[in-house]
């Protein structure tokens, strides 16, 4: 019986064969032309902004990538494949008519050079796609620059770490991906050619398969015993329990064992390549399970037992070493070193008289902030959005400037163009981006200072002064304010990422530029792309998908297309190797509006440093209810704010200054960059005047400095002395019945920073410009220090820090009296019946005279209103265990200054529970006029309705009833009343009407 030849795949007919490849085509051509119209539309775009030789460095890099790694990894493919086919047995028995290896080996010696070079090409491919993407690993290797720090083991500079040890790491990984593919290649080569057979007990493997595999593996153990040599220098970045590090069991168990390893993998690596040779399979296969088992033994078992049995039992003597490097190396990655960061102590208790108080702390009383950026949006947009397509962001900024000779601190925002806000039925196309293209003026009003009160129209209200084109279409500036002389905003916080206009020269007849209700405005500033020319007009409609950039007749041959306008869009792109904060902020510089960056550089492999997420160190109450952007939750270890980058809000100009000469990281990337970052010397004096600490540094670094304030490596361990963030105490403070059952499912978040004018921490007569956080004891909510930092030029990045001796009351204990005290209670209650709500502002913590001064501003609004807006209404304020609440802040310090205000007991709870209240409440029954005689029925009566009410209103707060909550408090109001009228006209209630003893919810934390 005859047998049957291999069959192999059916046949593509020659219609079938084209349709195939012009499919082939299309998608190739798909797929390549988007990539090409994003690769044109980003050149014109870094043209535009002449960065260009960015983009260019950058594609060129990533190419360079794509060829190098895809030529290499596809050629070792290549090259093993081949051998493996030349190593190829010259009879192949056929186990039969069905054999599928011979069907299949049929097919390959077909389409033997389809094969030959497709599967190197498709891997080489996917090899370089996957590499482009670490071209600043590459570039960084290229352009390593010395840190002048070594490593306290090794004795390697930091550079080392930082630059070369990820590009060799780098290099080995696709080493080890090319030399496991070829193997795994080169094993199905030699089956599907015959060398290899699965027949028979054991199977069949042919000579020249043996040599070659044997090689292929060893070449793999060698590669092994490299990645040892180096994983000894991961070590010093090794994440433990409590610190990043070397480890005791690292340094006298893990790092010798690296070595044997090293030194075993070498021998094995040997022991293959003579295997191969001497045609003995015994050899390597002896000296795969050596390697196996010495893995198991000294690499794992030897480590975990000298842990569990000698490090553990005495960790804190053991780890001590390695602790006082993690604290060491930690503090300099993060720029928090001896010369950076000023300890003092702080008495956290008054020490001087109020009369020498209003003296010496006239900086800070002078100056205190009463607006919240983050609240005011919405009463900014009520009154100066003129228009229903202009818009201010949800979180305002703060800034300086010397207006009529003195410094003061102003809140500031920039009257953007928000096209979320048009009304429906004029968001066509030509409105959106040819109509209305810009926003129109800087606002800003005086921080510290609001309309009188009394004003029934624009009382509690901001001070609005605005730089803008009046409706006459000149520009108009407010007198001795801050002059404004190009008010027109074309790039800004509100565009998205699809919110491009089209601008500049138009023909007569045709749809212009809206600028007031009077005038038309024609841009004529540098940005845009030229949109003029067919070509380019084919490009952006394809870009965007709009035909009507190609048909419209009012793009004209002087047309632009502005694209890209965020300020932090924009810095990101010409510095893809900046980490760029999340909070931009305007300042008019040489009367243009400009936006300020800051950018960081950062790093994670900084040994002996501690490692944090980024995204989840700068989140707070205001990025929780995304009032503020998030940063990117990425690991950092080294941070610098290297640079400030501006944005030009009319023509987009955007510039990058160096602002540390010293930052490596910043040397090595102008290395890869040259030309890009200008010279802290070309940075004007007006511009470096509104230079602010960046915010997302300084969260970072409160968040390290709670931890790495500690000195000693035995109180790091058992971490007895750790600080943390506060929790915002007016995140959730609203006192509508909704709305705080709606805040009582929310979480608790770390409270923000807050920018003040203030004394200098150094000089309080002094006054600065600063950052500011207060730092509580860790998992308590006494204060624990005082951080900030200074933003001026001759102070900027000076961190002090006021370090209380003894406990005082934190943020959220002061919000806890604030909401208890009497009048603050009573008043509350009523205005939540009149259908009112009340939001707060920021809690502001201030050292003043030895003590702190806390200062929160209560804003009020109509409740279940859309339109509605926050006015200013009340001003808390406690110092010196006295609570002031007036309608002005003077009024309010007069209160605790001049011993008028309501006093406060201090806190008696010793147990750590942070609430600061008294464990017991104090008897009611001595009447507070101190007389001895038998009370009056009404008189008792009274005393006794105060502490039924006082227990109702304990009970409320604990079962969360509100409707309970304020009717016992209006009980507990009338109750008062009675007191103070049948008490001999002494007015002063019992020892239990006191704010301190008016129960609040425990906090949360």
């Amino acid at each position: 019986m005859a047998t049957r030849p291999p069959v192999g795949l059916p046949k593509l007919s020659r219609r079938s064969r084209i349709l195939l490849i012009v499919g082939v085509v299309l998608l190739f051509g798909l797929i390549t032309g988007s990539r090409l119209l994003d690769t044109y539309v980003n050149w014109l775009w870094f043209g535009e902004v002449k960065f260009r030789d960015v983009y260019s460095t950058v594609l060129l890099t990533r190419l360079g990538l794509f060829v190098a790694v895809g030529a290499v990894v596809g050629g070792i493919v290549a090259l093993n494949l081949y051998l493996a086919y030349r190593a190829r047995p010259v009879f192949v028995p056929v186990s039969g008519p069905d054999d599928p290896v011979a069907r299949y080996r049929t097919v390959v010696m077909r389409r033997m050079r389809l094969f030959s070079i497709g599967i190197p090409v498709f891997v080489g491919l996917i090899a370089g796609a996957s590499a482009q993407a670490n071209w600043q690993e590459i570039q960084l290797f290229l352009n390593s620059q010395p840190f002048g720090v070594t490593d306290p083991q090794f004795g390697h500079d930091i550079g080392f770490y930082a630059f070369q040890l990820p590009f060799y790491e780098w290099l080995l990984s696709w080493l080890f991906i090319a030399t496991a593919v070829s193997f795994i290649g080169a094993v199905i080569a030699h089956y599907l050619f015959g060398g290899i057979r699965l027949a028979g007990r054991g199977g069949q493997l042919s000579g020249p398969a043996r040599l070659h595999l044997a090689l292929v593996a060893g070449t793999f153990v060698l590669l092994k015993a490299v990645a040892y040599f180096f994983d000894r220098y991961e070590l010093l970045l090794h994440e433990n329990e409590k610190f990043v590090g070397a480890s005791y069991t690292d340094l006298n168990a893990v790092l010798p064992a690296k070595l044997i390893l090293l030194c075993i993998a070498v021998f094995c690596a040997v022991a293959f390549f003579a295997g191969a040779f001497m045609r003995n399979v015994q050899l390597p296969a002896i000296a795969t399970v050596l390697l196996v088992l010495s893995s198991v033994l000294v690499g794992a078992a030897w480590p975990a037992v000298l842990e569990q049995f000698s490090v553990k039992p005495n960790a804190i003597q053991k780890e001590a070493e390695s602790i006082k490097r993690n604290i060491a190396a930690t503090r300099q990655s993060f720029g928090l070193t001896e010369d950076k960061v000023e300890t003092k102590p702080y008495e956290g208790k008054q020490n001087i008289s109020n009369d020498q108080i209003k003296t010496n702390d006239a900086a800070t009383l002078g100056n205190i902030r009463l607006l919240d950026p983050a609240v005011l949006s919405r009463t900014f947009t009520q009154f100066q959005q003129l228009r229903p397509f202009y818009g201010f962001p949800n979180k305002l900024d703060v800034d300086r400037y010397t207006v009529d000779g003195k410094l003061r601190d102003y809140i500031v925002a920039v009257r953007e163009l928000k096209l979320d806000s048009l009304p429906q039925g004029q968001r066509d196309w030509i409105n959106q981006h040819l109509i209305y293209t810009h926003g129109n003026g800087f606002v800003y009003a005086e921080a510290n200072k609001v309309n009188a009160i009394a004003d029934e129209t624009n009382g509690g209200y901001p001070d609005f002064k605005t730089g803008e084109v009046k409706s006459n279409g000149e520009v108009g500036n407010v007198a001795n304010g801050i002059k404004v002389d190009q008010p027109r905003t074309y790039f800004g916080e509100l565009f998205g990422a699809n919110d491009y206009s089209i601008v500049g020269g138009r023909p007569d007849g045709s749809a212009a530029e809206y600028d007031t209700d009077a005038k038309s405005y024609t841009y004529t500033g540098s940005g845009g792309v030229p949109i003029g020319n067919l070509f380019n007009k084919l490009a952006f409609a394809a870009y965007y998908g709009e035909r009507n950039i190609l048909f419209n007749q009012s793009i004209a041959d002087e047309s632009k297309i502005l694209f890209k306008r965020t300020p932090r869009d924009r810095v990101q792109a010409v510095a893809p190797w900046l980490t760029v904060d999340s909070d931009p902020y305007p300042a008019v510089v040489n009367g243009r509006i400009t936006w300020i960056v800051d950018g960081y550089t950062t790093l994670e492999n900084y040994p002996y440093a501690q490692r944090t997420q980024l995204g989840d160190a700068t989140n707070d109450s205001l990025t929780a209810d995304g009032v503020v952007i998030s940063q990117v939750n990425k690991p950092v270890n080294y941070i610098r704010n290297s640079v400030k980058a501006t944005v030009d809000a009319y023509d987009g100009t955007v510039s990058l200054y160096q602002i540390d000469d010293k930052d490596p990281v910043l040397k090595a990337w102008m290395g890869v960059f040259p030309g890009t970052v200008k010279p802290g010397s070309e940075i004007s004096d007006e511009l470096r005047q509104h230079f602010r600490y960046p915010e997302d540094l300084f969260k970072v670094q409160r968040q390290i400095l709670s931890k790495y304030h500690v000195s000693s490596p035995s109180d790091f361990y058992s971490g007895v002395a750790y600080w943390a963030p506060p929790q915002d105490p007016t995140i959730d403070n609203v006192t509508t019945a909704d709305a705080q059952r709606d805040a009582a499912s929310k979480r608790r978040d770390a409270q923000p920073p807050f920018y003040v004018l203030a004394g200098d921490p150094s000089d309080p007569s002094k006054v600065r410009f600063q950052l500011t956080s207060p730092l509580v004891r860790e998992n308590r909510e006494f204060m624990a220090a005082h951080v900030s930092v200074g933003s001026d030029p001759d102070n900027y990045g000076k961190i002090s820090v006021l370090q209380l001796s003894q406990d005082a009351k934190g943020p959220q204990q002061i919000q806890t009296q604030f909401l208890t005290s009497d009048n603050v209670s009573r008043e509350l209650n009523l205005l939540t019946q009149q259908k009112t709500t009340v939001v707060y502002g920021n809690l502001l913590t201030l050292p003043l005279g030895g003590a702190l001064l806390y200062v929160e501003p209560v804003y009020i609004e109509r409740a279940s209103n859309n339109t509605s807006y926050p006015q200013l209404s009340k001003v808390l304020v406690w110092y010196g265990d006295r609570v002031g609440y007036a309608s002005t802040l003077n009024e309010a310090l007069d209160q605790v200054l001049s011993g008028a205000g309501a006093v406060v007991p201090p806190p008696s709870d010793n147990n750590g529970n942070g609430n600061g209240q008294t464990s017991t409440p104090p008897s009611s029954t001595p009447p507070a006029n101190g007389n001895n005689s038998t009370l009056s029925p009404e008189l008792q009566k009274a005393i006794n309705d105060i502490d039924t009410a006082l227990a109702d209103v304990r009970k409320a707060q604990q079962s969360g009833n509100f409707t309970e909550l304020g009717q016992a408090y209006g009980r507990l109001d009338d109750a008062m009343k009675r007191f103070k009228q049948y008490n001999n006209g002494a007015g002063a209630p019992p020892a239990t009407s006191q704010s301190s003893v008016v129960p609040s919810p425990t906090p949360s934390g």
